[in-house]
């Protein structure tokens, strides 16, 4: 049974996927699940399994309805329609019957239309080079890109962190807005203005037949980011490191490093391809891979850079597992300093993968209050709660007296 299932999972993803739906690895694991604990007998049954978890969209249920008819088109039932047909119930059919009905439906469509099977132009004029970092197709278990994209960043090669470069450059690090003290004209604006009222008169001989108005600007926070680089955090700091390079570029982002002191990186990654950033930002950081001192890094930005204004009004992402070789005392009153300049707090901890995890680390639970969110960003797919909680304009922290 699992052979059968897995050779329909696999052929009919690759048939949705060449029809345009975004069928990968995770829901082609999601229908095989629900066809393990439904059981299904009939073909309409197994529909339903797909139904449930291959599509996202009521518009995409007529294409997934199309697709699975031509895949399942020899999944008849006769000797289900005979039994009907001469009066008595219908026989019992199991599971197994119907998935090995089904495997052998879907390599039949696979061999009759071989398109539908393979995602990729077989052509020799359109085959990508060997060193190539474009998403390479599998046969039938979706792109290398689609796998990549579950992998945690701690088990990602040198190669397959640059591969990921692709999906990370499709991300957007969007941060709220704020007011800004420029005006700018605008029709109905809440203030009049005048000068461009008055020079606009100066064409109807001096009579100002319309007021121009005029209303604040608005721009984007800015996006600080302090990135641990210890021995724990590094494979997770490359990846951090190259996220900021490939999402982080048109919002100017602020980038440290920290591991035993404070680095400035923001000169460094701009302006250089991502693996050049990597290679610089370990010349610049002298304790890379170093020890953890989250508390007198934080009192050093908190000294040096965020009292000056670089943290007013800004959202502040520290990424950090929260292993604290100082005093977490210090690490806590930083943190409320930081509190009562930066807009937001989005504390990244890979460790917060697990739905065990609790803060008992002493520098994780000092810290843990004073955030806004604490996200793991330990895959490219849990990337999407790091840039959720980027775009929350609503701070969730606890209030400070």
């Amino acid at each position: 049974m699992a052979s059968d299932l897995a050779e329909v999972s696999a052929r009919f993803g690759a048939a949705l996927r060449h029809a345009g739906l975004p069928v990968g690895l995770g829901r082609c694991e999601r229908f095989a699940t629900a066809v393990t604990v439904a059981q299904p007998r009939t073909k309409r049954a197994l529909y339903l399994c797909a139904l449930a978890t291959l599509i996202s969209s009521r518009e995409q249920a007529a294409t997934l309805q199309l697709v699975f008819d031509r895949v399942f088109e020899g999944l008849g039932e006769p000797a289900v329609a005979a039994e009907q047909a001469a009066g008595g119930g219908p026989p019992a059919r199991s599971a197994e019957d119907l998935l090995a009905r089904a495997a052998r439906a879907a390599q039949l469509h696979a061999a009759i239309d071989p398109a539908a099977a393979f995602d990729v132009d077989r052509s020799g004029d359109n085959m990508p080079a060997a060193d190539d970092h474009d998403e390479v197709e599998d046969r039938f278990l979706g792109t290398s890109a689609e796998r990549l994209a579950s992998k945690d960043f701690a088990e990602l090669s040198d190669a397959e962190l640059a591969t990921v470069t692709t999906l990370m450059r499709r991300l957007t690090l969007a941060v709220p807005e704020r007011r800004s003290r420029r005006q700018q004209r605008r029709a109905g604006g809440q203030r009049i203005d005048l000068r461009a009222t008055l020079r606009q008169a100066r064409r109807t001989g001096g009579q100002a037949f319309a007021l121009v108005g005029s209303a604040p600007t608005t721009k984007p926070r800015r996006l600080v980011v302090l990135c641990d680089i210890s021995g724990s955090m590094e494979p997770y700091a490359r990846a951090m490191i190259q996220l900021l390079y490939c999402a982080a570029g048109g919002v100017g982002a602020e980038v440290f490093t920290f591991a035993t002191r404070l680095t400035r990186l923001t000169p460094v990654i701009g302006r250089t391809s991502p693996e050049e950033a990597l290679r610089k930002a370990g010349q610049v950081a002298p304790d890379w891979l170093g020890g953890t001192k989250i508390g007198a890094a934080l009192k050093e930005f908190n000294d040096n850079f965020g009292r000056r204004g670089m943290a007013r009004g800004a959202v502040v992402v520290i990424i950090s597992d929260g292993w604290e070789t100082g005093d977490p005392e210090l690490l806590q009153r930083e943190m409320v300093r930081l509190s009562l300049v930066a807009y937001r707090i989005v504390w990244i901890n890979p460790r917060t993968k697990s739905a065990a995890y609790q803060p008992l680390a002493g520098g994780m639970a000092a810290a843990w209050p004073h955030c806004d969110a604490v996200v793991s960003a330990h895959t490219v797919q849990a990337l999407d709660q790091l840039t959720s909680a980027l775009a929350d304009p609503v701070r969730h922290r606890v209030a400070i007296r």
